[in-house]
């Protein structure tokens, strides 16, 4: 019944939700039958499935490039986040690891479930990594070291201020920034980018973890919440600089996605007790929507005025808040962009009940083609 009361609730996911599962479909079509890329799109689905859909934007050379790149990163995060693992044996692992990328042989035993397969067959991801051109191997490898060094230096120190907290967010998600921007480059297809902005839109990226549920705890939450926001800014500025538009699109999405998500967390007490995402209707219509700078400005001016509705006057960081949120509508508006007649994010009075009839409708009739369909190729 959520599903279906998602759809009455919201008609318009429809369409969108059927282009991205197709998209989805046509992804895993792709996989390659070499045994080490299959290995590594395959995996890729598994470990993020939505990062599998989105990197399908990117040519064939740099969509590789850019697989690898996160598989090795994700393979480094693995490491860090076992516990079992002693500090003494995992801090050498972490500062080596862009050394060990260069052996087809080596694997390390840990994580759970599709990590720990990944972690158990790593020879696949290295031998896919060492067929990329030098300019990849260059970029990953120079990561990778910096990464592995700044998470290591953390297991062994606290993060016990805002210094800290952001000096370990630029390790662990700044750098990912750099890094995409610099196979970008290396591809031939971009610009260098200033690094202070590349590590601003990995940082927008960076998920957010919180203490238990107190009023608090809230304010802690909208204090990050706010303290990520200050990056929106110089992730435009990144965004309005790309000239490939495959490229934008794969750094376009994920940014929209995380100004949505940012909206969805703010002053929201769910926080603490569950999983709080974006719908799945709405991600697909930030798929389906984000292809020029003009969706971006949109986006970013309607998740930011959602944000607004929900600031709390007597919050300690309110006027701080509203003052970031400003900020990124100045920007979205005076990109002259924002016309009357664009699509919105804003979720309006969606009580008109002929039009919910006649979605379902629609979704009923496409089920059942679907699975007549599926009979006849029977």
């Amino acid at each position: 019944m959520g599903s279906l009361g998602a759809f009455l609730k919201h008609p318009d996911d429809f369409y969108p939700l059927l282009k991205l599962k197709m998209a989805a479909r046509q992804a895993e079509k792709q996989i390659p039958q070499v045994p080490h890329w299959g290995f590594c799109y395959s995996m890729l689905h598994k470990v993020s499935r939505s990062f599998a859909l989105v990197i399908q934007q990117l040519g064939t050379e740099l969509r590789d490039a850019v697989c690898i790149f996160y598989l090795v990163l994700r393979a480094l995060d693995t490491v860090e986040d076992d516990t079992s693992i002693p500090n003494d044996v995992k801090v050498p692992i972490l500062k080596e690891f862009h050394r060990r990328i260069y052996d087809p042989e080596w694997h390390f035993a840990c994580g759970t479930k599709e990590y720990k397969v990944l972690m158990d067959q790593f020879h696949h991801v290295s031998t896919a990594f060492l067929e990329l051109n030098e300019g990849y191997k260059e970029v990953i490898e120079d990561i990778t070291k910096r990464m592995g060094e700044g998470m290591a230096k953390f297991i062994c120190k606290e993060v016990e201020t805002v210094d800290d907290y952001d000096e370990y967010c630029h390790y662990v998600a700044g750098l990912v920034g750099i890094g995409l921007s610099k196979l970008f480059h290396a591809a031939g297809l971009e610009d260098p980018a200033d690094d202070y902005l590349s590590n601003s839109m990995g940082l927008f990226l960076q998920d957010l973890k919180y203490e238990e549920n107190s009023v608090k705890a809230v304010q802690c939450l909208n204090d990050m919440v706010t303290n990520a926001i200050i990056h929106a800014e110089d992730c435009l500025k990144y965004m309005a600089a790309l000239r490939d538009p495959s490229i934008f699109r794969f750094c376009a999405i994920p940014q929209v996605m995380s100004i949505g998500t940012l909206s969805l967390c703010y002053n929201n007490i769910e926080v603490f007790r569950g999983v709080v995402k974006m719908r799945r209707g709405l991600t697909a219509k930030v798929i389906d929507r984000t292809n020029t700078m003009a969706d971006v400005y949109g986006a970013f001016y309607d998740f930011s005025c959602i944000i607004k509705s929900k600031v709390d006057t007597n919050d300690p960081n309110a006027q701080k808040t509203l003052s970031r949120l400003d900020s990124i509508q100045k920007a979205c508006k005076n990109s002259w962009t924002l016309t009357a007649n664009r699509k919105s994010y804003i979720l309006k009075n969606q009580s008109n009940y002929s039009t919910v009839i006649i979605m379902f409708i629609i979704l009923l009739a496409t089920i059942l083609a679907y699975v007549n369909s599926n009979r006849s190729n029977n």
